[in-house]
This record gives C-alpha cells, sequence and structure tokens, in this order.
C-alpha cells in the first residue's frame, strides 16, 4: 500500500533540514550562552512534528523514510488536511496520509471542531520518535502491569457495556486540572517556554498553562508521600545538555506506575532547533526503558505562549456527570 503510494510521486523531491534528520548542529555551530556560561535553551519552542510515537506497521524495518517519500507525505498532507476535515490531534496526521485516507473523521462520539484551527504539522525522514528499543516501539507489557490494565474498569466513551464515569475522578482532562510530563503534546497547544536563571530552569508548558521550576542545585528528592501530575523534578549539566530526572509522578502515563522514573535530556542543536529526549523507566510496567526523541522548533508568529484557559471545564465536568445519570436511569427503566 505505502511503497505504492511512494513510487507513485518517487520524482518529489523536498531537501529536509539536516539537524531535523540526523540531530546534528550544523557545521561550525556552537550553541549560545547564558551569562553564567550554561548553554542558552531559552525560547519559546513548538513541538508540531507529525511524526508517530511508536513506528507504524507498514513502515516496520525502517527507520527513515527518503526525502522523496517525506515530501509525498508532505503533500498527501496539504490536501487532505485542508481545514475541512475534524481536526486531528497526537499520531492521527501522519497515520491518516499513511493508510491513503480520502477523509478524516473524529473519533470523539460528539465530533469535534474542523483543522482550520490547528497548526500545521510538520514531516522529517523518522518514522518513530521512539529511538530505543531500535524497532521504535514501547516494550510489551509486564504481567503485572497487564494485571493493572484488566482490572482497571473502562470508561465509556459511546461503547456500549463500558462503565459511565462515576463521579468528576473519572473524567480525567475534562478537568483541566495541570499539565504533565513528559512532554508530549504535539500540534494542539504544543508550545514550551524555557527561562533559565541562577541554579534553576523553568518551563512554562501551554496545555492547561502549567509551570515547572526545575533545581539545579543537587538538592535531594522530596519524600515519596508527595506526589503530582509534574512530580519532583531535579536538573544538572552534562555537557551542553540539561539532564532532568524526576520521581514522584503519580500513576498513569501509559498504564505506567508509582515507581515510574522519567529522564529527560534538553540539548540546543541549533539556533531554531531543540532536541529534546525522554526516556521511560518503570520495571513494573514495561520490560525494559524505552526512549524518545523529539525535535522543536522556534515557536512561529509572535513566539508568545497565550493563556490556555480550559473555559469548557466550567460546564463539561457537570454536564457529563448529569448525562451520566440520565443515562443510568432510562437504561434502569
Amino acid at each position: 500500500m505505502i511503497n505504492r503510494v511512494f513510487t507513485a510521486l518517487a520524482a518529489a523531491v523536498v531537501m529536509m533540514v539536516p539537524v531535523v534528520a540526523a540531530g546534528q548542529a550544523p557545521a561550525g555551530w556552537t550553541a549560545p550562552r547564558t551569562p553564567d556560561g550554561q548553554p542558552d535553551l531559552q525560547g519559546v519552542w513548538a513541538s508540531d512534528s507529525a511524526t508517530p510515537l511508536e513506528r507504524p506497521a507498514p513502515l516496520a524495518g525502517r527507520e527513515y523514510l527518503t526525502d522523496e517519500e517525506v515530501a509525498l507525505l508532505r503533500q498527501k498532507a496539504a490536501e487532505l488536511f485542508n481545514g475541512d476535515t475534524d481536526a486531528a490531534f497526537g499520531d492521527s496526521v501522519y497515520r491518516a496520509v499513511l493508510n491513503e485516507a480520502k477523509d478524516f473523521e473524529s473519533t470523539d462520539t460528539t465530533g469535534n471542531y474542523n483543522q482550520f484551527w490547528l497548526i500545521d504539522r510538520w514531516f522529517e525522514n523518522r518514522t518513530s520518535l521512539i529511538v530505543d528499543p531500535p524497532d521504535g516501539r514501547i516494550p510489551p507489557l509486564t504481567p503485572e502491569a497487564q494485571a493493572r490494565r484488566e482490572a482497571a474498569p473502562p470508561l465509556r466513551n459511546g461503547a456500549r457495556g463500558a462503565e459511565l464515569p462515576r463521579g468528576h475522578e473519572d473524567l480525567g482532562g475534562m478537568r483541566c486540572m495541570g499539565g504533565g510530563v513528559p512532554m508530549t503534546g504535539r500540534g494542539y497547544n504544543s508550545n514550551y517556554q524555557i527561562v533559565q536563571a541562577d541554579g534553576h530552569v523553568a518551563i512554562l508548558m501551554e496545555m492547561m498553562h502549567d509551570t515547572r521550576i526545575i533545581p539545579l542545585d543537587g538538592r535531594p528528592h522530596l519524600s515519596s508521600d508527595i506526589r503530582g501530575n509534574l512530580g519532583d523534578s531535579r536538573g544538572h549539566w552534562e555537557g551542553d545538555t540539561l539532564i532532568v530526572e524526576t520521581t514522584n509522578l503519580k500513576a498513569g502515563r501509559r498504564g505506567s506506575s508509582s515507581h515510574l522514573r522519567l529522564t529527560e535530556r534538553f540539548t540546543r542543536v541549533a539556533d531554531d532547533i531543540l532536541q529534546y529526549e525522554y526516556t521511560m523507566d518503570d520495571a513494573t510496567t514495561w520490560e525494559k526503558p524505552w526512549t524518545a526523541r523529539v525535535f522543536m522548533r522556534s515557536a512561529p508568529g509572535t513566539g508568545t505562549v497565550y493563556e490556555f484557559a480550559c473555559h469548557e471545564g466550567n460546564y463539561s465536568v457537570s454536564n457529563t456527570l448529569r448525562g451520566a445519570r440520565a443515562l443510568e436511569l432510562a437504561e434502569s427503566r
């Protein structure tokens, strides 16, 4: 399927920026420095890559696409997502184009707004954000994690037989409770502003409008009794890379447990490219750790992170719970 489509327009060549494809700084380029001599990571960075987190099955064994294939994907994405389709989030843009979709409809049971309101995604040669394991896939779950998944009751999302939300605790992101880590957002309010100061780095996340404050002074982590969506982060420099170790996270990231240890690496590899890597390590969830690499570009337009008000949360929680109770009543008759 995909090889047939790629072959059809193999003559369309668009050169990719080398740093995006290889993660290497341009020849002769050196990272700018802050007044205290540290690499300068400051700015507003946009995470808008279309590359899927995991390598799609049709591309198994292929770490990179050719420039011709990337050009074709970009062309097909422009034709399909011209503003008239439903909005496509996460990996949906890439997978729709890869599968030669003629239209795109949201999986939301009530539909959503259209693609006009989302920023254009950009394509690169890599076929997955995951760089370790080499197959570009999240490692298998442990038996313990599989048991947790089977024991967790599903919530109804248009699927008959699933449970309705019992209370506000079941509504997840609808509650607008603040940001989370790792910083996996792409293409939808996925801008991140980094500010450096003596002994600290702060990262403002547009989505949910939360700010991480990361000490660099070697202080110990908080007690394991204190947990949150952002966890407890500690940073240090290794050469030109900022290493951030985060513990004390609440369970739930891709099925992880409270034992998850997150390691992030921030490296500026060009004036307008920030390389962001994160490693998910939880021996109770995955058979081995896994690492993803994301390239962020300087944010377009004003370069300003505007407030993510999440105003719809003023109504959606109460309305969703009211609707759930109404369905229960109707089904009991």
